[in-house]
């Protein structure tokens, strides 16, 4: 098992079953498509656009053996193990290892607000002591507007410190660049293996600067290959054009509830309406919402 390859990733929707619950089948084939055809490195899911958090805990405990069954490397999975029960994410993270994926992304647990950064390290402590596994690789899932569960920079870099390598990374959820600023500061980012993915493709390049690994982000499920291609693009009038693309494309998503119109892309490029279900309490799309979704990709040639 290896260590996460850097680059694009897609936080990857999840296809339901008319009873709701998850097609692990359908999800595999998918991010097949998103690893090829679709432009990303790698895929992470049972994240937020994934709606991991409202799917059963039988459902994500056999996802992995699924991934595994399908042929998928260990670099190119990051699964989202977080819960408010550290016990569950214990559990979570032990079906990825024991599948063969050691790159997991960890929400602290986020039901009880204003804890102590002392609190947060022991939660973290005990999953990486009860997996036990010295081939773990933690990815810490900032997202104070979502989980009102700040990670503070000061609690990356002392379990950094405790846990050494087995701390990966961080997923960056913010929006705030700044924070991933404070981050890299304090780790030395990837100079010091420690990779911090941004959640936006907008900010592809100006992350990549300051020593950023890629990024993790809902919206490259419909916009990798314009990610992609701002990646491989050479600096100057060529990186400033695919830059523009993806800020086009990112532009678009941020206009709908995202997951919504992520699943919505993905069913018409499919041709599978079954991709517009949500895990309540989420709904899908409103048909104004998909008509103008519509409208928009056509005009950035997309879908």
């Amino acid at each position: 098992m290896t260590k996460a390859k850097r680059g694009i990733y897609a936080a990857a929707i999840s296809p339901f079953q008319a009873d709701g619950t998850l097609d692990a089948a359908k999800l595999t084939s998918y991010c097949r498509h998103l690893l090829t055809d679709g432009g990303c490195d790698g895929v992470a899911p049972m994240g937020t656009t994934g709606e991991g958090t409202s799917i059963a805990l039988q459902d994500r405990l056999a996802l992995p053996q699924a991934f595994q069954a399908a042929g998928f490397q260990s670099e190119q999975v990051i699964f989202g193990t977080g819960a408010p029960a550290i016990g569950d994410s214990i559990a979570l993270t032990r079906a990825a290892v024991d599948a063969g994926f050691c790159n997991v992304l960890v929400l602290p647990p986020y039901f009880y607000k204003n804890v102590s950064d002392d609190g947060l390290f022991a939660a973290y402590a005990r999953l990486i002591e009860q997996v036990g596994r010295e081939d773990l690789r933690v990815y810490l899932y900032h997202f104070p507007q979502m989980s009102q569960t700040p990670i503070s920079p000061e609690l990356v870099v002392r379990l950094r410190q405790a846990f050494g390598p087995i701390i990966a990374g961080l997923k960056d959820s913010s929006g705030d660049f700044e924070q991933s600023r404070a981050i890299i500061s304090a780790t030395g980012g990837i100079a010091e293996d420690f990779d911090i993915y941004p959640s936006s493709e907008a900010m592809l390049w100006q992350g990549l600067s300051i020593g950023t690994a890629g990024i993790i982000s809902g919206s490259t499920n419909a916009f990798g290959t314009l990610a992609q291609a701002a990646l491989r693009a050479t600096q100057g009038t060529e990186r400033d054009a695919a830059m523009a693309a993806v800020q086009a494309g990112r532009a678009v998503a941020s206009k709908y509830p995202l997951m919504a119109a992520m699943k919505q892309i993905e069913a018409w490029r499919s041709g599978d309406d079954s991709w517009t279900r949500m895990a309540p309490p989420l709904t899908n799309l409103s048909p104004d919402q998909a008509a103008e979704l519509r409208a928009d990709l056509d005009q950035l040639n997309q879908v």
